[in-house]
């Protein structure tokens, strides 16, 4: 539903964007991760037809966003950075304003304006003047006018910036409920959203993408990924360090701060945990806690980003 093909973006000379390309199909909720600069809205731009692209196309259900811009954009909502609206105007009227815009008439035109009002929650202040809203509501206000005409296509940049932990969760199971029957791209800085909402991930560093995975394959990418934490006290852990190394299935057992860091064989994971804590049972070690880890997003994520600098540089 949603094709980017070698799309590429220069600006002044510079390459902001370099021969992007990938796929979202009905039903995936696809996360676009990157730091600050590494093109995430530039390439959303030039997928909803706001920035022509240097090089590359896009397709939207099938409709080529350069040659088709028209039948492309009908298919799909958009949330841009920071929800620009018009500040005069009430959320109600930039969602009548819109919908005439979309050509929404009659019955319908009414149905999709109190669906969009109530998806979004912004029911509460939909007479007041969007200027003298907060962050959290603006967006919010930006959020129903890109649900409004009910798009097969969504792409959200941000879609959480600004509102409370509350309105997160209430945004997020929105989006969790509408992703089974729409192709959904999201920018985010939220790691944790990655790991409730996405079901594949896009990393982009310097205008290229570095990864494209599940949550769960890149959290095995942490080194530390299936490691084993034990908190032992001190005077044990020198007379472990030795046992630990004897469970089949273990690489390495380092001593960092008050715990010992067993790290196994890749695939091993789970024979490891499960020899550990039978060996614990059996010979009453002194560990206070056991768990094992299973990777840290932002590990993986300043790993994928800064080597993609370096190689720049």
């Amino acid at each position: 539903m949603i094709e980017a093909q070698a799309l590429t973006k220069s600006f002044g000379g510079t390459d902001a964007v370099r021969d992007v390309s990938f796929s979202v199909a009905k039903g995936e909720v696809l996360g676009f991760l990157g730091p600050n600069g590494a093109g995430k809205s530039t390439t959303m731009k030039m997928i909803t037809g706001f920035l022509t692209p240097t090089r590359g196309t896009a397709r939207v259900c099938g409709h080529d966003i350069l040659t088709q811009t028209r039948a492309a954009q009908r298919r799909l909502g958009y949330l841009p950075e920071g929800a620009p609206a018009y500040g005069d105007m009430t959320p109600f009227g930039l969602l009548s304003f819109v919908a005439d815009v979309r050509g929404l008439k009659g019955a319908e035109r009414r149905k999709r304006i109190e669906a969009a009002l109530d998806a979004a929650q912004v029911r509460g202040v939909v007479h007041q003047p969007i200027d003298t809203l907060s962050k959290g509501f603006k967006r919010r206000v930006g959020l129903a006018q890109a649900l409004l005409h009910d798009p097969d296509v969504l792409i959200l940049d941000e879609p959480t910036d600004g509102l409370d932990p509350n309105q997160k969760h209430d945004v997020r199971s929105l989006i969790r409920e509408m992703a089974p029957e729409k192709a959904i791209l999201i920018s985010t800085h939220i790691l944790e959203e990655v790991e409730a909402l996405c079901s594949r991930t896009l990393v982009i560093a310097r205008g290229c993408i570095v990864a494209d995975n599940t949550p769960a394959e890149l959290l095995r990418r942490d080194p530390l990924h299936g490691a084993v934490i034990l908190s032992v006290v001190a005077a044990a852990r020198s007379a472990l360090l030795p046992k630990l190394q004897l469970i089949p299935g273990v690489l390495a057992v380092a001593e960092e701060g008050e715990t010992l860091v067993v790290r196994p064989v890749p695939g091993r994971e789970a024979d490891v945990l499960a020899g550990l804590t039978q060996a614990i049972r059996a010979e009453n070690w002194p560990v206070a806690e056991i768990y094992q880890q299973r990777g840290r997003l932002d590990v993986v994520f300043r790993t994928l980003t800064t080597d993609a600098r370096a190689r720049a540089a």
